[in-house]
């Protein structure tokens, strides 16, 4: 007798005498194991640590975020409105909210609007600009003046009638955008629409400060020891977005930002992860009863699962402590392959109970029958894991320790705990299984057309292999998050931006001559927006603009001084009525270069708002609506101008130190920010930016140059683990099965179906991604185990007049398989596209993997079977 079978001859014995003992003992580990998970398995979603902190570009981001840590972690607020007024209040309100919540935020800034930049906001401009905004000023100069003194509807209109009457006496130049505006807000009121006339965009049309977007940046404070870190901060954010947006029709505050991501990420995975986890369950249930016909044997299964699982959480929370984004899949993996090791077992014990064994005879029958080959399954399965550990790839490299062990802790309870269920349980009758009647040529398929399915394989894999410069691989982590999650649209919305991109990248530098030196090359690349470093704030052509300024300020500044911002109602109908008639006798008499055009809409504008007032249940409540649509954003532009006429020299020195440290750190490093001059949803647009930028500064950092670098990390890990899980499992099959034959007959069909998964993910749509990349090395040692079974059988186990698949060991297989599937198709419930497109690769490779160990490996072989 060999030394394994008398290793399994004692164990059987040993299970079956103290079966109640080691029930007792995996109970007692199991509590354990859920006790100390509980306290000490958290999850890690952080992208940023997926990969290992070795790698250059992750040194060069610790270095920016050592320097540079206020954007660390930020969640940043998109906030949008219809005019520029409108977006700047409702930041400027939105960051003050912020600011009284020090409990869940550590600071809060708005970029591109502070003090500073609002006092300064005409030196910024070019001379041009300025000198635009001045003749529009200057113009407008009286209309301003007599509005000031009379800020109402009735006032508004009066100086309007004078304009029309003559067009040279006020805001002439301005005046076809103004009347274009007023006709539109009556529309819109009339119908009930948010609508509010911008004066910043009339006074000074065309320029690149008339933003309708802010971005409002926030540094939650983070709960390390929670598992959802940053859950009270993101749901303060949410409360105080939707309390802003309640109050400001036609705001819409948006949230991103990495760690807004990593946030939502772990929300829709757990989520999903409970619907897969019940789906999961239910699919390999009726799987079970489906292939055993026995409710004890279910149940056994089931505990035995259950335990195992259990223990590999324990397990995970010894060795690493946390879960990934990816590893947190490790429970639907277990639940797939675990189980095939009770399938094995319980259909060889209850193939010995058929037999008119006894119970405990059969137990040991089955231990005897099946323990070896299970052993070696677990073996060559855990090296599919096992060989992502030394990868640089941490967040695989995480899930191949857990998973891997948990293959171990599979096969323990499995030996130990299920032959001790069984012998308590004493499943006393069992009947052989009906085979349903099949036709001879479906029995007999893999050996009666040998020669087609030979020919068909090689045609096959030929096919595949013209798909093969067709796979790609999409590093961008963003594509694997759920793309109906509010953080996903918002960020990829602001990729398409050239000035909002999160995707921007930095570069450091020593000193001002080296940022400048580095700016100079980098403005030259097609794939550069722009670039702007702490040099960028010291306005140029600083004296003219003064100069221009200066005189806006004798011209305008009493005006805007003294600006009564408190709006007083007036007789809208008798006002409207009166200009109504202004219109027409301007249109009769030909008065003004007006267009036609403008001025018949808004007369016309004008009747639909009068009709809606005479229908409106409180017509008071709709003239204020208009009062407010036309002349409530008046007085913050007025306000605004004030401010920018009060600008005053400056230079480096002068820039405040909230402004001074974003761009310049205290230890004296410079940083330089790098917008992207295209779409960065775009694969190749991301490739040649990063690229581009990293051929002149090849220290840049920032979420591009991350990707890239992952990427090809990440295809590293990959080519590395499934070259080390094939050299490896290739010399085990050949220790074990003597025959470099029969070694390629199991290693052949499993390469041809990671082939055709290959082919169907790119028919699919489906590209590898950081969490789906995973699956060849694991198909590589799961589809071993089937090879294995099947090759066994086929040499050894094949009774006389028996066909291949009418044996217990291809219903084993097959109904392994549809387990193992269950459990991945349930992945696919999960909303993270990185997860469930894992799910769908494995799955359809555990199908293609199912139908070559059956047909393809059988035809191969040298077998000859009477037909």
């Amino acid at each position: 007798m060999s030394l394994t079978a008398k290793i399994l001859t004692w164990q059987g014995c040993f299970v079956t005498r103290y079966a109640w003992l080691i029930i007792c003992a995996a109970l007692l580990l199991t509590g354990l194991s859920i006790y100390y998970a509980k306290n000490h398995l958290g999850v890690n979603n952080n992208s940023s640590e997926m990969l290992s902190p070795d790698l250059p570009f992750q040194q060069n981001y610790k270095r920016l975020e050592a320097e540079f840590p206020q954007d660390t972690n930020a969640i940043l607020f998109v906030v949008d409105t219809p005019t520029p007024e409108e977006t700047t209040i409702a930041a400027s309100n939105l960051l003050k909210r912020l600011n009284n919540n020090s409990e869940f935020f550590e600071a809060n800034y708005i970029p591109d609007d502070n003090a500073f930049f609002r006092q300064q906001a005409f030196l910024y401009l070019s001379t041009a600009e300025l000198d635009k905004l001045a003749s529009n000023l200057t113009d407008a100069q009286p209309f301003i003046g007599y509005l000031a003194q009379n800020y109402n509807l009735q006032g508004l209109f009066t100086i309007l009638g004078q304009a029309l009457e003559n067009e040279d006496s006020v805001i002439s130049q301005s005046l076809p955008a103004l009347l274009s505006s007023i006709s539109t807000a009556f529309e819109k009121v009339a119908a009930g629409e948010h609508y509010h006339v911008s004066w910043q965009t009339i006074l000074n049309p065309n320029s690149a400060t008339n933003k309708t977007r802010r971005i409002v940046i926030a540094k939650p404070k983070v709960h390390f020891q929670s598992m959802m870190p940053v859950a009270a901060a993101i749901e303060k954010a949410r409360a105080l977005s939707s309390q802003l947006m309640q109050e400001m029709p036609g705001a819409n505050i948006r949230i991103t930002g990495d760690i807004a991501l990593q946030h939502e990420e772990l929300e829709d995975i757990g989520d999903g992860a409970i619907l897969s986890g019940i789906g999961s369950f239910i699919l390999v249930l009726t799987i079970l009863f489906r292939c055993f016909h026995s409710i004890k044997l279910l149940l056994a299964t089931l505990i035995t699962l259950l335990m195992g699982l259990t223990l590999t959480a324990g397990f995970a929370a010894i060795a690493v402590g946390h879960l990934n984004v990816i590893s947190i899949s490790f429970a639907a993996l277990y639940i797939g392959l675990g189980v095939d090791f009770a399938i094995h077992m319980n259909l060889h014990y209850r193939a010995q109970l058929v037999n008119n064994q006894s119970n405990i005879d059969a137990i040991k029958m089955a231990l005897h029958s099946v323990g070896f080959s299970l052993f070696l399954c677990a073996l060559t399965t855990s090296i599919g894991f096992f060989a992502f550990i030394p990868t640089d790839y941490k967040g695989v490299s995480e899930l191949g320790m857990i998973s891997g062990v948990s293959m171990f802790i599979g096969l323990a309870v499995s030996m130990l705990v299920l032959p001790a269920l069984l012998t308590v349980f004493k499943l006393k009758h069992a009947k052989a299984f009906a085979i349903p009647a099949q036709p001879s040529f479906i029995q007999t398929l893999p050996f009666r057309y040998k020669k087609t399915i030979r020919r068909s394989t090689i045609a096959i894999t030929i096919a595949c292999l013209f798909v093969i410069p067709y796979i790609s691989f999409d590093s961008n982590p963003i594509d694997m998050r759920n793309p109906a999650a509010s953080t996903v649209i918002a960020f990829k919305n602001l990729l398409k931006s050239k000035t909002d991109s999160p995707y921007a990248l930095y570069a450091l530098s020593n000193n001002l001559q080296e940022t400048q030196l580095t700016q100079d090359k980098l403005e030259q690349l097609t794939s550069v927006h722009g670039t702007i470093s702490l040099e960028n704030l010291v306005a140029t052509d600083q004296d003219d603009k003064l100069f221009t300024i200066e005189d806006l300020a004798l011209i305008l500044g009493p005006q805007l001084s003294q600006f009564n911002a408190r709006l007083t109602p007036s007789d809208t109908v008798a006002v409207l009525s009166q200009f109504k008639a202004t219109l027409a006798s301007a249109l009769e008499n030909k008065s003004t270069s007006i267009d036609p055009q403008v001025l018949l809409k808004l007369s016309a504008s004008i009747d639909i708002f009068l009709a809606a007032v005479e229908q409106f249940p409180e017509p008071v409540l709709l003239e204020q609506k208009l009062d407010n649509s036309i002349l409530g954003l008046l007085p913050y532009t007025i306000n605004m101008l004030n401010q920018g006429l009060s600008a005053y020299a400056f230079d480096l020195n002068d820039i405040p130190d909230y402004i001074r440290l974003q761009w310049l750190s205290p230890h004296g490093i410079y940083r330089t920010m790098i917008m992207p001059e295209e779409d960065l949803n775009i694969p190749a647009n991301l490739k040649q930016f990063a690229e581009q930028v990293q051929s002149i500064e090849p220290t840049a950092v920032g979420m591009p140059v991350g990707d890239l670098a992952s990427g090809k990390a990440v295809v590293g890990a990959f080519q590395q683990a499934f070259t080390s899980s094939l050299i490896i499992i290739s010399l085990l099959l050949f220790f074990i099965l003597r025959s470099v034959k029969k070694v390629l007959l199991v290693i052949g069909p499993l390469l041809l179906a990671g082939l055709l998964t290959c082919t169907a993910n790119v028919f699919l749509g489906i590209p590898f991604n950081f969490a789906n990349i995973i699956a060849l090395p694991l198909l590589l040692g799961m589809g071993v185990d089937s090879g294995i079974h099947i090759m066994h059988c086929l040499y050894e186990g094949l009774e006389d007049n028996q066909h291949l698949l009418q044996t217990s060991t291809a219903r084993g297989v097959m109904f392994s398989s549809f387990t193992t599937m269950s459990s991945f198709i349930s992945l696919a419930l999960i909303p993270h596209f990185g997860i469930s497109s894992m799910g769908i690769t494995l799955a359809v490779g555990i199908s293609f993997t199912l139908l070559c160990t059956l047909f393809v490996l059988p035809a191969f072989s040298n077998r000859n079977i009477q037909l």
